[in-house]
């Protein structure tokens, strides 16, 4: 088994793993069809969302815009949106799949680390699983507070250590040189407090309880193919087959999952 790209190369995930929202689509489909929480990922971070009622709002990394597209009955009227993607790819993905929606959205290609609209603009800025994805994070960080009003908020989501502890050691079974583990410098549910608190005095985090039992091999298998040519590369026919060999012995798997988000505030009011 190669060597996977980290989470961080950038090129390697503008123009292959996330070219578009195929991948993500294949592993948003494994927890919607498995996870033992019923209540969704995205409804419940959107439970948590407290702007005001006119607000101006910028997501970094939207990806297919599904936390939009999850919680298209509960958007304020009111709302300024702006989807933003490094990925010109995902914005393409994202504005198909919000073509329905009756609310007026702007796409805008962005980097994180480099954010190109005005100081003190922004009501509230939302990174949902894409801060690890960062290069230079105390750029992000930068970026995000410069852009935020002084009362605005910052919701960040990510996983912890364990998240899909057990698809990560099926992996490694298979070739003892995949590396299943984060790194101890990205950002985790465990590491972020850490790093945000260099940059913003309010910052606390909510776990989200769930867990995985699949129940049909084609779930190993998609959550499989979304990763061929990072992890698996030419070997991936045969993992495939692995898998299948494994489910036969082991019936339902059972995965953990490890997610949460931060709220970040530029001050410590309430």
């Amino acid at each position: 088994m190669q060597r996977a790209p980290y989470r961080s190369d950038q090129e390697y995930l503008r123009y292959n793993q996330y070219r578009n929202s195929s991948n993500l689509n294949a592993r948003f489909d494994l927890h919607d069809r498995f996870s033992i929480n019923k209540y969704g990922w995205h409804r419940w971070v959107f439970d948590h969302f407290n702007f005001p009622s006119q607000s101006r709002l910028l997501e970094l990394g939207c990806g297919g815009a599904y936390l939009w597209t999850k919680n298209q009955d509960r958007i304020p009227k009111e709302w300024d949106i702006i989807l933003s993607d490094f990925s010109p790819g995902m914005l393409q993905d994202a504005r198909s799949n919000l073509r329905s929606l009756n609310h007026p959205i702007r796409f805008e290609v962005t980097d994180a680390q480099s954010i190109s609209f005005e100081e003190a603009s922004f009501d509230g800025v939302i990174a949902n699983h894409m801060l690890y994805h960062v290069p230079d994070r105390n750029k992000a960080f930068s970026e995000i507070y410069r852009v935020l009003k002084p009362e605005g908020r910052f919701f960040a989501a990510t996983n912890g250590q364990s998240h899909l502890k057990e698809l990560g050691e099926l992996a490694q079974r298979f070739s003892p040189d995949f590396n299943p583990h984060w790194r101890a410098d990205t950002f985790t549910l465990e590491t972020g407090k850490v790093q945000l608190s260099q940059w913003f005095p309010y910052v606390t985090v909510t776990r989200y309880e769930d867990g995985l039992v699949i129940t049909e091999v084609d779930g190993l298998t998609s959550w499989a193919k979304s990763w061929a040519g990072v992890a698996f590369g030419d070997k991936l026919p045969v993992f495939l087959e692995f898998l299948e060999e494994e489910f036969r012995r082991q019936g339902a798997i059972r995965v953990t999952k490890d997610s949460g988000l931060f709220e970040i505030r530029k001050c410590n009011d309430p």
